[in-house]
């Protein structure tokens, strides 16, 4: 008798984890990733991560599926970008149209600190609850920068910068004490335009007015009973409370699964069939650097190498059953030369008749705008921070520190400008003129290049320029992006373009089986050519002049300063 009740008891599990009804989960505590691990030890640090393809992925599936009722989503203290945010606010939204319910639930929205973003994520769900001990951090937008001139100074330290042109701010750190006009108009409207996307969503997503929510901002931060008496939040709850008051409304019977395994479901659902039409997915993620893409094992985030980008794009435009192709972009710019191969590669694949779209995530500026302007259709978030159209360079002169501090140096060499690189010693006059005529060459083919992949007049693009960044939002009403939206929008879009249905699959590129990561590539041309790796170096065999001379670790196109708005 033990041995029927325990078949029979095991079936009615299974029926049941076949038939009951699903409340999918979603923990934000550890932040969610933008594509693929790009190298070994990012997948190992990465192996529990929730990426965010199969987070949207899974709720555009859970929208049709009669058995998912309700999503829960656990909003945490990691920081995620805003238009990240803006893609799970999107999803979420579509989600609660189609007639689910829709939970957040924050331990705190910032400890009495600032929470903003957090809880402009959380404005999109149908309940909001705090734990009773948590607080609303809505206190807006805010960025800030340090300037390094009169420390450097009382060092002995000077910076011979130059910068095309007055937006491209990123020297400003070393050879500034304030913020210039355009610096300043620059990062201003930057933060008008975040706030009044935040306002909005708000105002739409907690059913207040506008002007109601912009005063709640200049009055906040909340103690969590000041936020339920706002209209902020609905209520103080412990998450065991929460989830008790779903399960009252979905069912007893519920099963709770996390969105991440939902969305990767039965292999045969996931898998394209052998010979069907796809699009290929490449993922451009981190500072733009010549080599493969990786990660420092000292920290620094992953990289976009040249060598890999270029490699999965050849090998998407190779393959007869890729019809279009999505280049998701996150990038603060880097490497002048490696982000005109990825955009060289771009161009080729749009001229091989595959339709290729960008998608943009918290960041495309700089050199992530070059390696993206070129696509047949740019889509980006209001909130993702792009353009930053320009270019610097220069080095830190630290003759006067070395003096201080009793080092003596002497140079012997061959070549009118053999030394000019050091840093002991200032630019002479015909050096400097060599720098400038690099800045300018940089500059113009940036720019140019701008003109022809968005069909402006070098006039215009220049004015659209000059170092500039914009939000997302800006750079749609200036013609720099196409369209506003997510993922998901660029994936249809490409579908669109190329004819492909609708639910056509999509695979990441580059596809390798775990046969062909393990051998080594035939030639350049070979798949595995686009794998990763683990390295130190970020300007290759100019890694250590460029850490002596204190420039940013990955190239000229940079976006200048930090640029994370929470």
């Amino acid at each position: 008798m033990d041995a029927t009740k325990v078949i029979i008891d095991t079936v009615d599990r299974l029926r049941q984890r076949r038939t009951a009804p699903l409340v999918l989960e979603l923990d934000l505590t550890e932040g969610l990733s933008d594509g693929p691990p790009s190298d070994p030890l990012s997948a190992l640090l990465s192996m529990r991560k929730t990426s965010l393809t199969d987070v949207l992925s899974g709720l555009k599936r859970a929208r049709k599926d009669s058995r998912v009722k309700a999503l829960i989503v656990k909003i945490g203290t990691q920081p995620l970008g805003l238009a990240m945010v803006q893609d799970l606010r999107q999803a979420v939204i579509e989600f609660r149209a189609a007639g689910k319910l829709t939970v957040a639930f924050a331990e705190t929205f910032g400890e009495f600190g600032a929470g903003t973003v957090p809880y402009y994520l959380g404005s999109a769900f149908e309940r909001v609850y705090l734990q009773p001990s948590g607080d609303v951090g809505l206190t807006g937008v805010a960025m800030e920068q340090r300037f390094l001139r009169g420390a450097l100074g009382k060092l002995g330290v000077e910076y011979q910068m130059g910068q095309r042109h007055e937006y491209k701010t990123a020297a400003n750190t070393f050879t500034q004490d304030h913020m210039t006009d355009p610096h300043r108009e620059s990062m201003g409207r930057i933060t008008e335009s975040v706030t009044e996307q935040i306002v909005a969503g708000v105002a739409e997503g907690r059913g207040l007015e506008p002007t109601k929510v912009r005063k709640l901002i200049d009055e906040g931060p909340f103690i969590g009973a000041e936020a339920v008496e706002a209209g902020l939040v609905d209520r103080m709850a412990y998450r065991d409370e929460v989830y008790d008051e779903v399960k009252q409304a979905v069912g007893d019977d519920a099963l709770l699964l996390y969105v991440g395994r939902y969305a990767k479901g039965p292999i045969a659902k996931k898998l394209p069939r052998p010979g069907e039409e796809t699009v290929a997915l490449v993922h451009g993620n981190g500072a733009i650097r010549l080599g493969r893409s990786g990660r420092s094992p000292l920290g620094g985030g992953s990289a976009m190498g040249s060598d890999t980008v270029c490699a999965a794009l050849r090998a998407a435009r190779r393959d007869e059953h890729v019809k279009a192709v999505v280049f998701r972009v996150d990038s603060p710019g880097g490497s002048y030369v490696a982000s005109d191969a990825i955009w060289r590669e771009v161009v080729l694949t749009r001229k091989a008749g595959k339709p290729i779209v960008v998608s943009m995530g918290d960041l495309a500026a700089s050199g992530g705008y070059m390696v993206s302007m070129a696509a047949d259709a740019i889509v980006a978030q209001p909130g993702t921070l792009t353009g930053s159209i320009g270019v610097f360079g220069g080095k830190a002169v630290i003759g006067g520190l070395l003096e201080k501090i009793g080092v003596s140096s002497e140079t012997v060499g061959e070549g009118a400008n053999a030394g000019m690189f050091s840093s002991t010693n200032a630019f002479s006059e015909a050096q400097w003129a060599r720098v400038n005529a690099w800045l300018d060459r940089v500059y113009e083919d940036f720019v140019n290049k701008v003109a022809e992949g968005r069909g402006l007049s070098r006039e215009r693009a220049h004015e659209l320029a000059k170092g500039r960044v914009w939000t997302g939002a800006d750079a749609h009403a200036h013609g720099l992006v196409d369209e506003l939206g997510g993922l998901q929008d660029a994936l249809a879009l490409a579908r669109g373009k190329a004819g492909l249905a609708a639910d056509a699959p999509v695979r990441v590129y580059p596809r390798l089986s775990p046969l062909e990561r393990l051998r080594p590539a035939d030639s350049s041309e070979d798949r595995t050519a686009a794998m990763a790796r683990v390295r130190l170096e970020a300007w290759g065999p100019l890694a250590h002049l460029a850490g002596e001379l204190g420039l940013p670790s990955y190239g000229p196109l940079m976006l200048p300063g930090g640029w994370t708005i929470r």
